[in-house]
């Protein structure tokens, strides 16, 4: 049931917006991070002192010497001077200050708003759902430092492609919650589509998520960097079996195998891409011209731009703008695909009446 707003205070639904809003950024910083090669430079996990970044020069050699110590440095960064180390210790100083400030704008709110629901100026349990995305995001903090930690160890010169794929898919999660939980706080369309309408939109989101952890992996594993060539890879519309699982156990090639995981994003792109343009069609011709329809669209529209991205990222062989657009557009449409689903969902008391369905499909 939709929790319209009454007692509550104005700010909050702006709030929560503001929220989801941030954490497409912090996406978005990460993202970066990861692409300028600059989230192993920071070698350790100081959540209160660690917003406080080198002052002086000893200070930035002691830094630089602890980043000395790790396999990138020796395998990959050889040579690095301290000019270039800096550069890329602000991108991940950045993105954990970034992660301190949606802390902070979430904190003081949360409060004010869990002292309104103690003393029973507000009914519901919205607060209490709040604070639940609240603790989630303390604990993306911590799969944070576990990837960074996965990096760090001996012989590794990158993050664990699986710990990445946790952290993006937890952010979107904190994502959809926050969106959903906007939605509804919003009115109600006096609309009651059919349950079939309802099951694939949330079937669209599930493979949103699904494409979102597959997409994780082809960072993580830098499969975007081979099999560069679309629609075919390698000449080929499906690689061969001894490519896709060359590596023992077989199951380890879903993570590992550069030419599988590439593959899977392809094929679940598709599948994606049929579903949101399938239930398009259906909503126009179940709903016409309401906003159900027009939202379901609008999924249409951003998956489309979505998949073109990647095409161009995969071609130009992961420009750094390219892949940068392809993850914040992936935050994007798992908004609006997580708010249509909320809308289509929405019960209503006292729904218009609508013609049958098959007066509908017939139309």
């Amino acid at each position: 049931m939709s929790e319209i707003p009454g007692a509550l205070p104005k700010w909050v639904r702006p709030w929560i917006l503001s929220l989801a809003g941030l954490v497409v950024v912090m996406v978005a910083i990460g993202g970066a991070t990861r692409l300028t090669g600059s989230g192993l430079s920071i070698t350790e996990w100081k959540p209160i002192t660690g917003a406080i970044p080198p002052l002086s020069e000893a200070a930035w050699l002691a830094e630089f010497e602890k980043y000395r110590q790790s396999s990138q440095y020796e395998l990959l960064n050889s040579g690095m001077d301290i000019a270039e180390f800096q550069s890329i210790y602000w991108w991940e100083w950045g993105h954990r200050q970034f992660g301190r400030l949606i802390g902070l704008l979430y904190v003081a709110p949360m409060l004010a708003l869990l002292v309104l629901w103690l003393r029973g100026k507000i009914a519901g349990s919205l607060p209490l759902r709040l604070f639940l995305i609240g603790l989630l995001g303390g604990l993306q903090a911590a799969i944070g430092w576990i990837m960074v930690a996965s990096g760090l160890e001996p012989g590794m010169t990158a993050v664990a492609p699986v710990k990445l794929m946790l952290h993006l898919v937890v952010a979107s999660i904190i994502l959809g919650c926050l969106v959903a939980t906007a939605r509804g706080l919003s009115r109600p369309e006096n609309i009651m589509p059919p349950s079939f309408m309802r099951k694939m939109a949330r079937a669209i989101v599930f493979v949103m998520f699904v494409q979102i952890a597959l997409g994780a992996l082809v960072a993580g594993s830098k499969a975007g960097l081979s099999y560069n060539t679309w629609p075919l890879m390698d000449g080929l519309p499906v690689p061969p079996l001894d490519d896709l699982f060359v590596v023992t156990p077989w199951y380890e090639n879903f993570f590992d195998n550069v030419a599988l995981v590439q593959f899977q994003h392809r094929a679940v792109a598709y599948v994606l891409l049929a579903l949101v343009c399938i239930h398009a069609i259906m909503a126009k011709r179940v709903v016409p011209g309401s906003v159900l329809a027009r939202q379901a669209k609008l999924v249409v529209v951003i998956v489309l731009i979505q998949a073109l991205l990647g095409v161009m990222t995969l071609i130009l062989i992961v420009p750094l703008w390219a892949a940068l657009s392809h993850q914040i557009i992936a935050m994007a449409a798992l908004a609006a695909a997580v708010w249509h689903a909320g809308s289509v969902s929405e019960r209503r008391s006292s729904p218009i009446p609508m013609p049958s369905l098959d007066q509908r499909l017939n139309a």
